[in-house]
């Protein structure tokens, strides 16, 4: 028993000579243990208590420093997300009055990889590369042949957003970009392409509407016409939209929006007049619009575009039009989405409208059905039928396109 008091007091001695260095490292359980023995008297226990919150205090300081300024170095990494997907598809093409061999019957893939980043709370930017056969903007897909060859990857979107908290609702969009306009068809715009150039889009709450528009400056050839580096020699489009959502009652939403797509230059341009066009001047104008249905058996949308190209010249200069109505539901977990559609010759620009339809040509006219099925999260399954006419694709006026896709896709 004396042995145990005389090596307690001994510790408790060192300790109190100790304490200014080794406060510390003396923890709390200790502390205790030595008050409880006699070791320490209750104001030397205060002293080291009060000596080790505040060597704990600097210690989490320092922490919390060293994690800030580690964050502050890799705070892009902490606020990018990945995002990408996987497509398998099969597709067979017949087109009337043409050899076999013109029709197609194939295994095609498309692979996406995207990184989005949040610089700051004011800047955003997005970097992806896609897969694809060529650098055709309309697709994405590569075919499944050549031998087992390696795929080709492309660089698809690579963008900075600017959106200043001062003016909420605006965005300040340059780079290769998503299309910053709304559209409820494809007539005008396949849904793969991402136009290159500058683009300010705005939304603001009306109170019970939104109303939002976009305009836009992108460059389509830099001097298309070989006369000169400047702006005035490039092939340009420049853009223009305006909308609104209104919610008309608690279950009907309704969208309307006009647009205008003029290009400078193009007559200049050997892409822009491809895929059955006879003009080469574009001047789009475009009326868009979507109702949505609540409170019915069936979720229901129905939706519509008509596009003009006042600029269109030369022997079909009549045939300036183009029109697609639709509908969407939902039914025993498929949705279903169909739409019929007319493209005149010029209504639109060929180089440019959905390329699966009437096999990518304008001057056809048709039906589209769509019916996708969520098998899990993330992971789908999908069958689109395009029953067209065309008086392109073919030799004779009104031959028959027809197109059967049969997709499994995976996003993560």
């Amino acid at each position: 028993m004396r042995m145990r008091s005389l090596t307690a007091g001994i510790c408790g001695g060192l300790l109190l000579a100790a304490a200014p260095a080794f406060a510390g490292n003396v923890d709390q359980k200790l502390l205790d243990m030595l008050l409880a023995n006699g070791s320490i008297t209750a104001a030397q226990h205060a002293e080291l208590k009060a000596d080790l919150a505040s060597e704990q205090a600097a210690s989490e300081q320092a922490s919390s420093e060293q994690v800030a300024a580690l964050q502050d170095k890799l705070g892009w990494a902490l606020k990018t997300q990945l995002q990408g997907d996987v497509r398998v598809r099969y597709e067979n093409v017949e087109i009337e009055d043409l050899p076999d061999t013109k029709d197609k019957d194939r295994q095609r893939i498309r692979a996406r990889l995207g990184a989005y980043t949040e610089i700051n709370p004011e800047v955003d930017t997005g970097i992806r590369i896609a897969s694809g056969s060529d650098s055709d903007a309309r697709s994405t897909n590569q075919s499944l042949d050549d031998y087992f060859e390696k795929k080709q990857l492309w660089l698809d979107l690579a963008y900075i957003d600017y959106h200043p908290e001062a003016v909420a609702g605006l965005h300040v969009i340059g780079g290769k970009m998503k299309q910053p306009w709304e559209a409820v068809g494809d007539i005008v715009w396949d849904g793969d392409i991402n136009p290159e150039g500058a683009a300010v889009t705005y939304s603001t709450d009306l109170g019970g509407a939104e109303l939002f528009g976009s305009a836009g400056y992108f460059v389509l050839e830099d001097n298309v016409d070989g006369e000169g580096v400047q702006f005035k020699h490039d092939a340009r489009l420049y853009s223009g939209q305006i909308g609104t959502r209104i919610a008309a009652t608690d279950d009907i939403n309704v969208l309307l929006g006009g647009s205008i797509y003029a290009y400078d230059n193009d007559e200049d341009s050997m892409f822009l007049a491809v895929n059955g066009n006879t003009t080469d001047e574009f001047r789009l104008y475009e009326a868009f619009g979507q109702v949505d249905f609540g409170g019915l058996p069936l979720p229901l949308s129905l939706y519509g575009q008509y596009v003009k190209n006042s600029a269109a010249r030369g022997v079909d200069a009549d045939q300036d039009e183009a029109w697609l109505v639709g509908f969407m539901t939902k039914l025993a977990g498929v949705k279903l989405d169909y739409n019929y559609r007319d493209v005149q010759r010029n209504g639109v620009v060929g180089g440019f409208t959905d390329s699966d339809f009437a096999n990518g040509k304008v001057g056809g006219r048709g039906h589209k059905v769509k019916a996708k099925y969520d098998i899990n999260k993330n992971f789908a399954f999908g069958v689109t039928y395009f029953m067209t006419e065309s008086d392109v694709a073919s030799v004779t006026d009104d031959a028959s396109v027809d197109t059967l896709q049969v997709d499994f896709e995976a996003k993560f």
